[in-house]
């Protein structure tokens, strides 16, 4: 049995990670949940999968939820890195949005835990230094996300010197199609109307850029040391092939499956096994076509911001991702319309003095001062 603890248990992944668990009890305990501010979700969460240590937001949030039940709970970064590396868990699943995600998922690495990574943020602010702790400690990372699980299915006993390019899948979010003009003016619901997939807000905004391209662009490169020019991008509407790898004699090896995150979750659990989910199969009849088209990254710009952040390396991709945290936030909220999402990301990686090998220490120094930059600069 698998003991695991789950870093943002209340959002899109770490739910569905807790229906795997109900569908197969036998398989996981959950030792740790840890979640921002839904305290009701976490409550409830915490009195059917009796966890050992659980962690919220805030101590405000801590201490009410301790009148609640009676076992320890822990807040913020420290409440989190607690969850992380708790003695009884193995295996973490790291399910936060952000660059909250970094420092506890290093920790868990220097812990030796296994990680099932779902948080794009980690390998995006700071790949280099993520994947040589994961060598150094020599700990097993699974990609949670549908497209990199994909690519690992791909190479699973390959010859990665073999591989001529990665080829990422993209739905195209909700704006598929759309031109600037069509996108002056659209809204926050309009935005978070995704055509295939269930996510949690922010991934959907980040789907509706195509940042959250740009950001599996960033995590390919690293969790499967590929150079960037042997990286594509091809928009595939359907979401049923979920990424392919091209090999030098020309073969395509590409992972199909249903629009269902509990797939690669349970894969990057269960690996090397897989097990029964109770998701209806792709009806190929009646799916009829499968399609494909190049991006429009003179529309949707983040794309090609994430790929030129990426080659720069250092400090630039840190930037990337700070600066998209907050204007996604803003537009969430309604403070700046979609289009000024771009915008603002292209403006600060301009501004920005690049550090070329920075620390962790220092990334998370330049995610802090980006982000209050970025917040000036929307609110003027």
């Amino acid at each position: 049995m698998k003991k695991i603890s789950i870093l943002g248990s209340t959002g899109s992944i770490g739910t569905q990670t807790l229906d795997i668990v109900r569908q197969h009890p036998d398989q996981y305990q959950v030792i740790g949940l840890s979640a921002n501010s839904n305290i009701q979700a976490l409550t409830q969460q915490i009195k059917e999968f009796q966890p050992q240590l659980v962690s919220i937001g805030t101590k405000e949030l801590a201490d009410q939820l301790s009148q609640e039940i009676d076992i320890p709970v822990h807040y913020g970064m420290d409440g989190l890195i607690k969850i992380a590396t708790a003695p009884q868990a193995d295996t973490i699943v790291t399910a936060v949005v952000g660059s909250v995600g970094l420092l506890p998922t290093s920790a868990a690495i220097k812990a030796g835990k296994k990680i099932a990574l779902a948080n794009k943020e980690t390998l995006v602010t700071a790949g280099e230094i993520i994947m040589r702790e994961v060598e150094k400690n020599n700990i097993s990372l699974m990609p949670v996300d549908s497209e990199h699980n994909a690519i690992f299915q791909a190479l699973n006993g390959e010859n990665k010197q073999e591989i001529k390019k990665i080829i990422i899948t993209c739905s195209g979010g909700s704006f598929r199609g759309k031109t600037l003009t069509d996108l002056q003016n659209v809204t926050v619901d309009q935005a978070l109307n995704h055509p295939t997939w269930n996510m949690g807000g922010k991934i959907t905004i980040d789907s509706a850029t195509l940042m959250n391209k740009g950001f599996e662009i960033i995590e390919a490169h690293h969790l499967f040391q590929i150079p960037y020019e042997k990286i594509e991008v091809v928009i595939h509407p359907q979401s049923i092939i979920h990424s392919m790898v091209e090999f030098i004699d020309g073969s395509i090896i590409a992972q199909l499956g249903p629009h269902d995150m509990r797939i690669p979750i349970t894969y990057a659990l269960s690996y090397p096994k897989r097990l029964n989910l109770d998701i209806p199969s792709v009806d190929f009849i009646k799916q009829k076509e499968l399609t494909f088209d190049k991006p429009d990254t003179e529309t949707f710009k983040c794309l090609e911001y994430a790929f030129e952040a990426g080659k720069i390396g250092g400090s630039m991709p840190c930037v990337l991702n700070a600066t998209n945290e907050i204007a996604v936030e803003y537009f969430l909220q309604g403070k700046i319309k979609f289009l000024d999402i771009q915008n603002t990301i292209k403006k600060m990686l301009d501004n920005h003095q690049l550090v070329a090998n920075p620390t962790i220490e220092q990334i998370i120094k330049i995610d802090q001062e980006t982000k209050q930059a970025t917040q000036e600069e929307l609110s003027s």
